[in-house]
C-alpha cells in the first residue's frame, strides 16, 4: 500500500515576525490543525521533529516548507484546494515571492514511511531539473499509485537519476 507525500515550498517577503506577515502567521496553527483533522491526513513534519542530522542542509528563515503524507492524492487535493486552506493560498502573493519552477512536489511512499529533509530536497530538486516523473510530480501531471508492492516508486525514479 502506498500513500502520497508532498512538499509545498514558499519564500516569504519578510521574516515571520514581520508585521507584513502578521495575517499569515496568525493563521498557521489553525491551518495545521485543520490539516491534521482532515480526512486522509496521516503525518506532517513539525519543527520539533527536525533532527540535528538535518543541519547540513541549507537554511533560510524566509523559506517555508510544509511536508506531509496523505492517504491519497484525492484527500490531499481536497484539503489543498478547498476550504480555509484554499482561502489562505489565494492570498499567498501578499506574503510570498512567486517562485520560478516547481514549488509543490508529490511522490508515492510505502505506507508507514515518513520523508526526511534530505529526501524532500532530492524530490524537489529532481522535479525542477527533470519535470514530472514517477519519482516526483505535481497535481497537474501526476502518476498513479505503483501497481505492485515493494519499493517500485523509489527504484523507478532513482533509475532515472542515474541515467
Amino acid at each position: 500500500m502506498y500513500h502520497i507525500a508532498q512538499v509545498n515550498m514558499a519564500y516569504a517577503l519578510a521574516l515571520l515576525g514581520d508585521p507584513g506577515l502578521a495575517a499569515f502567521a496568525a493563521q498557521l496553527d489553525q491551518i495545521y490543525a485543520l490539516a491534521e483533522a482532515s480526512p486522509g491526513f496521516i503525518w506532517r513534519l513539525k519543527a520539533e521533529d527536525i533532527s540535528s542530522s538535518s543541519h547540513d542542509l541549507p537554511t533560510d528563515e524566509r523559506l517555508f516548507a510544509t511536508i506531509s503524507v496523505w492517504s491519497s492524492i484525492e484527500a490531499l487535493r481536497a484539503f489543498t484546494y478547498q476550504g480555509k486552506h484554499a482561502q489562505v493560498m489565494r492570498r499567498r502573493r501578499e506574503w510570498f515571492v512567486p517562485l520560478k519552477g516547481a514549488y509543490i512536489a508529490l511522490w508515492w511512499v510505502p505506507a508507514g514511511h515518513t520523508p526526511d529533509l534530505a529526501e524532500v530536497k532530492e524530490r524537489m530538486d529532481y522535479l525542477r531539473l527533470h519535470g514530472p516523473t514517477l519519482f516526483a510530480f505535481s497535481f497537474s501531471q501526476n502518476f498513479p499509485v505503483p501497481a505492485t508492492e515493494g519499493d517500485k516508486a523509489e527504484s523507478v525514479g532513482r533509475a532515472s537519476i542515474n541515467e
